[in-house]
Order: C-alpha cells, then structure tokens, then sequence
C-alpha cells in the first residue's frame, strides 16, 4: 500500500538514511541545496493523525519513541515531570517538517537527544554516523533546558525489556 502515513522509527534500521530522504525529498522539491534544509518539529495532539489520516505535503510523521525521565503533557503540548516510578512514557506522533534554516520556528524548547538503545553511547561507524545517536529534537518546554540536561532527559526508539 505504498508508505505509511506515520512512520514508525523504531522500526527502520538505518534512521539516518530515512531522515536524509525526507529531507532530499523536500530540496528536489523546491529546489533548495539540502545544507540549508533542517527539520523542524511538531508534536501532534492526541488522535489527529492516524493511520488513515493523510500523509503531510512534506516532510514525515512518526511514532515509536520513548521519553526518559521526563514525560509528556499533552494538555500544555510541553515537556513535564515524570511521576514517581515511571521510567518511559511514549510520545506523540511528531511532525519532522523541512524547511530551510531560516524558517525555521522559534520557540522556547529542550533540544532533546534521540537514541536507538538507553545505552546512550555508540561508536562511529564506516559512514561517520554513530551506531547509537539518531539526532536532537526540539521539544517544547516553558522550563529552561538547563532543568531537563540535569535530570537526563532524552528519546529512545526501543526500550530494554
């Protein structure tokens, strides 16, 4: 049935290669040199995007990441405490918009680090890429980010157990 509507990234082997493509897809499409493209991000209120939803006119939507240490709000659409004794939370569907760095959005946000395993290490690989770290994600907050470094906050696509 061709590409889904939401991709689900913890699913995809490569990552890496997955995002570049979003990202080319939208510089052959406008045109653009692909160093001047940067993925901005929106997370999606609860329901709006489904399955069956249509696919967006650029960029990816997905799902599949777990926030540690912190979870989300989804009456604020901001970054929040975790409760007493919860590790993992799943996050939103999130929007992965392109655009060229200069449009992108301003907005008071955590850049939050995207990991493929907790571990939260890896090595680089033959094609400069670490095995670990997928990219930054700009998480909204109304804290400052200072306050989500020290408590560890960050997304990881698979969980341990």
């Amino acid at each position: 049935n061709g590409i889904p509507t939401i991709m689900w990234i913890s699913g995809i082997f490569f990552t890496q290669a997955m995002l570049t493509g979003a990202m080319q897809n939208f510089a052959r499409k406008y045109t653009k040199p692909i160093d001047t493209i940067q993925f901005d991000f929106q997370f999606m209120k609860k329901g709006a995007v489904e399955k069956k939803s249509p696919k967006p006119s650029d960029g990816i939507y997905i799902n599949g990441l777990f926030l540690e240490a912190a979870q989300w709000d989804n009456d604020k659409m901001e970054l929040a405490e975790s409760s007493p004794k919860v590790l993992f939370y799943d996050t939103p569907v999130i929007w992965l918009k392109p655009c060229e760095i200069k449009d992108l959005s301003k907005f008071s946000h955590y850049a939050c680090p995207v990991y493929r395993t907790s571990e939260r290490h890896g090595m680089l690989s033959t094609t400069g890429h670490s095995t670990n770290f997928v990219m930054f994600l700009k998480v909204p907050t109304s804290l400052d980010s200072g306050h989500w470094v020290k408590r560890g906050v960050a997304m990881i696509t698979q969980l341990d157990d």
